[in-house]
């Protein structure tokens, strides 16, 4: 990889800043460490689950005779036989009061909403014994209209849930006007109708499945004093109050474990069917229990991202300069709502306006119900998809005014000596440089030599083309603040909390509320740690995902963990210095106005007299000759609630070749500059780049999950649902510029989802930039060779493009069951 990375094995002083190699990695890569399903416990049962063959349908009769006579079952469980203790699956975010929701049960009682919705348990002395089992339940089915097209839905028909009357969930709208943040919108439209430009393009965001490496997995004990759960989950602390809720236990009886857990990109920010199955069998039989799901159960049944439809109005002078963007968005929310499904798209809302200056607004979103899988977070979580939508339509805009599409970006952005500046959404950005992050790009990517070449392979009908693609981009992270969510009815907060414990021997221990799935806690948090105490980065260690070690924490997701976690942790390790400077006072028999704190070490100012923070901690243990009134105790925690959401931002820059014979994409040259304030470790900023940067291509170029007309997810194993490989990609060059973050002391912004929420449109627009002379102006993602070449062949045989909604067949409103996401035409496998 042509990467910048920092390494500095002298830490420059400091740890903050150093390129370490990740302190976990060595027991994660050699197997010295433990996923939920490596642990065995005494007496341990196995559960299988039995899923409907059906997109929706009544469940009329479940014969569980002989799986239940089967050898090795312990249990066969059935919707009706849990129907008065299994409760519903939790939603956490109703985001208005009319809000519709279908109870979800763990395990379905007498309808079935999607294709892999359970209706039975086998609980075996053995998974081959559950599954052999599970073959032999037999369940009657009456099949039902399914509903599949998100637009048909949206208009009505058929109904996913026949008993709500509807398939809108929710409206949600923004409006600028109204929110006394920005101007009239459809007056700033109009004004461009009559003296301006006015641009209308709808975009379609196909479903994604998160795809992580370590299928989810539960194991529950029972057998002591609490429900103990391990999960491979990225939310232990949300999952153990939800289910005391779902299931109406007490908390203080249920343990939650998180393990080492294989990845998640929201796709394990869930409480899961399978969790609270596990559970009830646990209960039910006095045993521990396991599930671990196959990787087509996985892709099947594990909540999926993105699939939405988006149209964009945006409003222009002549020269360029917008006026006004109006957003109005379907967004599929699958059978159920998840625990943050409604506010998915809404995450999104306050992004479309990205980096530029529109002086009016409005978004408008419906929460639509189909008969497929529920919809919930990947990466990003709405906001790649409004990315996706306003770097498209900027770009469209240049095209429009015949500019390069750099330039028209530049004419609108907010320029760097306006920060903070508060955006049409009402959020205010604390700072940024995108000047200099595109300027940075441009060099690194040779864009005006690209260009050139790109003139000169059109002037020689090459068939192969060049095309170039951009995306200057901003988001919302760091969860938070608490207040901000309320307002937008989230059920939970935004803060975190931390502990820091100093061990007699001058060992630390740090409990972190956020745990890990991947992102390298264990070594930035000591990195932290060991600047703030002085402690070798050695002495620390990290202790996080057990709800009994570490019981207040609102987890990992939307890139919250280092600027809400990790000023968390900062403010715990000050508060041991301040509770240890009378003790370290009276030590050195001085006063603690004259001492100083500097490299884990108090000293009397002005003299040579000294005592480390390590001696300090051993006397507080021992107690012996502490000043009176102070408790032998230096362990502290603290609770972080930020006053702002963090708002990294970057400039990504895409070089494309295109076959125009084959369709085939090529890419050929990746730059992404990124400004994600200061950085604790390169190394880990540098890998979370790549994976996030190859997650978003791949929805622009490979990965899409296609029903059939009858409901069936048809991309249900990896040799159909196109995950790509290293042979896939290229090597990306990847730089930094900085603008610290003014919302936490370590100027820190998050990183976890800016490669993926970037890199999708940058990718599309270089597609379409290719092939754009030809007449091309949108191809649906993903830009698959078939529908890359179809747009060609459209274009030149003087239609639209081929792969346009406007264009296809199978796009048009009102007929049932054909989108890109339902049915074989839609399908590029």
């Amino acid at each position: 990889m042509e990467d910048r990375v920092d390494v500095d094995d002298t830490g420059g002083g400091g740890e903050v800043g150093r390129a370490r190699v990740r302190k976990e990695d060595q027991r994660l890569i050699t197997g010295r460490t433990r996923w939920t399903d490596n642990i065995v416990l005494p007496g341990m049962l196995h559960i299988v689950t039995v899923r409907s063959p059906f997109a929706h349908a009544r469940i009329t009769a479940i014969d569980t005779t002989e799986a239940k006579a089967s050898p090795g079952v312990m249990d066969v469980i059935t919707g009706a036989d849990v129907k008065d203790e299994q409760g519903a699956l939790p939603c956490a975010w109703p985001i208005t009061a009319d809000q519709k929701s279908q109870p979800h049960p763990a395990i379905a009682v007498d309808r079935v909403a999607f294709a892999g919705e359970v209706v039975a348990v086998v609980v075996a002395r053995t998974v081959a014994q559950a599954r052999d089992a599970a073959e032999l339940v037999d369940v009657d089915y009456d099949e039902l209209p399914a509903v599949l097209d998100l637009r048909t839905a949206a208009a009505g028909g058929d109904l996913a849930h026949p008993d709500l009357g509807t398939n809108v969930s929710a409206t949600w709208v923004f409006d600028s006007k109204e929110a006394g943040t920005g101007d009239d919108v459809d007056a700033a439209i109009e004004t461009a109708r009559a003296e301006g430009i006015v641009l209308e393009r709808e975009y379609r965001q196909q479903r994604l499945i998160p795809s992580f490496m370590e299928p989810r997995s539960v194991v529950v004990d029972p057998t002591g004093e609490q429900m103990t759960m391990w999960s491979s989950t990225q939310v232990p602390h949300i999952l153990r109050l939800m289910l005391a809720l779902t299931l109406d236990v007490s908390e203080s009886k249920v343990r939650v474990i998180a393990p080492d857990v294989g990845g998640g990109f929201g796709g394990k920010l869930q409480v899961t069917p399978e969790e609270i199955i596990t559970f009830l069998a646990a209960r039910r039989t006095g045993r521990p229990v396991k599930w671990t799901e196959t990787r087509s159960e996985s892709l099947l049944s594990a909540h999926h991202g993105r699939d939405q439809w988006q149209k964009l109005t945006l409003a222009a002078t002549k020269d360029g300069t917008v006026t006004g963007l109006k957003v109005d968005l379907l967004a599929d929310m699958g059978a159920y709502l998840g625990l943050v499904t409604p506010g998915v798209p809404i995450l999104g809302a306050f992004m479309y306006n990205a980096i530029y200056k529109f002086p009016a607004y409005r978004f408008t979103c419906e929460n639509i119900f189909t008969n497929k899988t529920w919809t919930d977070a990947y990466r990003g979580a709405g906001r790649p998809e409004a990315t996706f939508a306003i770097e498209r339509l900027m770009t469209e805009l240049a095209v429009e005014l015949g500019v390069d599409p750099l330039e028209i970006r530049e004419k609108n952005w907010i320029k760097h000596e306006e920060f903070p500046f508060a955006s049409v959404c009402g959020l205010e950005y604390d700072s940024g440089n995108y000047e200099a992050a595109t300027a940075r790009a441009k060099e690194l990517f040779d864009y005006d030599g690209l260009r050139a070449e790109q003139k000169r392979r059109r002037e020689s009908g090459d068939t192969v083309q060049l095309g170039l693609g951009i995306s200057t981009f901003t988001e919302m992270c760091g969860l938070a603040p608490s207040r901000v969510l309320g307002s937008l009815s989230y059920g939970a907060g935004g803060w975190e909390n931390a502990s820091v414990r100093m061990l007699p021997t001058g060992k630390v221990e740090v409990v972190t509320g956020s745990s890990a799935h991947g992102q390298g806690h264990e070594t930035a948090w000591s990195q932290i740690v060991a600047d703030e105490l002085g402690i070798p980065f050695e002495d620390i260690e990290i202790l996080h995902g057990d709800t009994q070690v570490s019981a207040r924490g609102m987890d990992t997701y939307g890139s919250r963990s280092l600027v809400v976690g990790g000023q968390a942790v900062i403010m715990a390790s000050r508060k041991v210095v301040e509770k240890a400077k009378p003790i370290a006072a009276h030590l050195l028999e001085a006063a603690v106005e004259d001492l100083e704190f500097s490299a884990g070490s108090f000293t009397v100012r002005g003299t040579g007299k000294g005592i480390s923070l390590g001696e300090v901690s051993l006397a507080t243990f021992a107690g012996h000759n502490l000043p009176d009134g102070i408790e032998p105790n230096l362990d502290s925690d603290a609770t972080f609630d930020p006053s702002n959401f963090s708002f990294p931002h970057g400039t990504h820059l895409c070089a494309v070749e295109v076959d125009t014979e084959t369709g085939q994409v090529r890419m050929r040259d990746y730059v992404a500059v990124d400004d994600i304030g200061n950085v604790v470790n390169p190394l880990i900023v540098e890998g979370q780049v790549h994976g996030g940067l190859l997650q978003g291509i791949a929805q622009a170029l490979w990965e899409e999950a296609v029903h059939d007309e009858s409901g069936t997810l048809v991309t249900g194993s990896f040799v159909d649902y196109t995950l790509p490989t290293a042979a896939d990609t290229i090597s990306f060059t990847t730089d930094r510029t900085v603008s610290p973050a003014t919302s936490n002391d370590l100027g820190a912004k998050g990183v976890g989802e800016a490669g993926c929420i970037a890199s999708t449109p940058a990718v599309v627009n270089a597609v379409i930039d290719a092939v754009r002379h030809f007449g091309v102006d949108d191809i649906v993602m993903p830009c698959t060779p078939e529908r890359v070449w179809s747009a060609i062949q459209s274009a030149r045989a003087g239609g639209t493009s081929e792969t346009t909604p406007e264009a296809q067949p199978h796009f048009v409103e009102g007929e049932p069951n054909q989108d890109p996401g339902t049915g074989a035409e839609g399908g590029t496998r």
